[in-house]
């Protein structure tokens, strides 16, 4: 059991300065340690009902705000300068250092929700990470997205976000979009990837980042959901294979598979769904 269930927060800086807020989920007698990435516009509180799962099994589990949101939107003038790769290459970086510092002598292991998948290669320490769980991990391109889902995307790129960005200069939490506020410029970065079929790749095409992305062995385990209108089987394998270098595999659930009635793409990490987080839980653990 955990020996505190209130989290311990922690201020922690990026490389560049940029002050961030995270938190520690304690174990008693902790056998490995968890990073858990967010997906975009997440606040890391909306992780921490699995966060406290795992640390009742035996984790040191570290939640954490990327730049801009939560309690790491701490630059009112700097918040309008980030983009989207700055979260893989400053933010993720202090962040397992920080947990490294914190959880001496235990297997470090990751685990990721949507573009929290995305940047390790971007990560100049990845190689600490024994192991990486995937959790709704798929490239944003839309054309191979639910094509349901299609129509509601096409009108947050090119209506709802352009006027947000105009009426309030940022996408606030309106018009549909529910997450915390998003910059300009990273709204931006992640619309013209999410049109482009090789989604981030020309970007980081002939620069020190693509060898990054080479570099990254540590295996991964890719769960997706048949529910989840974005990262869907096709997405979730163009994403694997960013990383060729890794020993990968992709494991479907559906909702009847754990006992409830939805998935989606972000319903994994909500209460309920610990049939899901016990099988998350096993694969990390066996990193140690």
């Amino acid at each position: 059991m955990v020996d505190n269930p209130v989290p311990e927060t922690l201020h922690f800086t990026a490389t560049d300065g940029w002050m961030l807020e995270g938190d520690f989920h304690h174990a008693s007698n902790p056998r490995i340690a968890v990073m858990i990435s967010a997906g975009t516009g997440f606040p890391r509180t909306f992780y921490h009902p699995i966060a406290r799962y795992l640390a009742g099994r035996g984790a040191t589990v570290m939640t954490y705000d990327y730049r801009g949101i939560g309690g790491s939107n701490t630059s009112k003038s700097g918040f309008y300068d980030i983009d989207y790769p700055d979260w893989g290459h400053l933010d993720m970086p202090a962040a397992l250092d920080t947990l490294i510092a914190s959880a001496p002598g235990l297997p470090v292991t990751h685990l990721a929700h949507s573009v929290g998948g995305h940047f390790i290669g971007l990560m100049p320490n990845q190689a600490q990470i024994a192991r990486h769980a995937f959790v709704s991990v798929g490239t944003g391109y839309f054309a191979r997205h639910h094509i349901s889902n299609i129509p509601r995307e096409l009108l947050f790129w090119w209506i709802v976000g352009p006027y947000l960005i105009h009426r309030y200069g940022f996408v606030k939490a309106a018009g549909g979009w529910q997450g915390e506020g998003l910059p300009p410029l990273l709204f931006k970065t992640w619309r013209r990837w999410c049109h482009t079929k090789s989604y981030f790749k020309p970007d980081f095409a002939n620069t020190p980042a693509a060898k990054g992305y080479d570099a990254v062995s540590a295996p991964i385990r890719s769960w997706i959901f048949p529910d989840d209108p974005i990262a869907t089987p096709s997405t979730a394998r163009d994403l694997l294979a960013c990383y060729p270098s890794a020993k990968s595999e992709t494991v479907l659930r559906s909702p009847s598979n754990i006992g409830v009635n939805r998935i989606g793409h972000e319903g994994a990490f909500r209460k309920g769904r610990e049939v899901l987080w016990a099988e998350i839980g096993d694969w990390l653990v066996a990193a140690g």
